[in-house]
């Protein structure tokens, strides 16, 4: 029995009150591996979240002199 035929055997024997929280657990799962294989440098980029104030961008120079302060 390989691998696939053992999993869809533990499906067959699970209760059917559980089947929504493994299918949940599956998708997570094969979407982890996905973006880890498929993961390019833009994306990556993309995923960063920065907390600043709303001139930050507009006034980067007078933050970074300390003109500006982030409260």
């Amino acid at each position: 029995m390989n691998t696939k035929e053992k999993i869809q055997a533990e499906i067959n024997s699970l209760n059917e009150e559980y089947l929504d929280e493994l299918y949940l657990l599956i998708k997570d799962f094969t979407q982890s591996k996905q973006h880890s294989k498929k993961s390019s440098f833009m994306s990556k980029l993309k995923q960063i979240k920065i907390d600043a104030p709303e001139d930050f961008a507009a006034n980067i120079d007078l933050y970074v002199i300390g003109e500006k302060v982030v409260e």
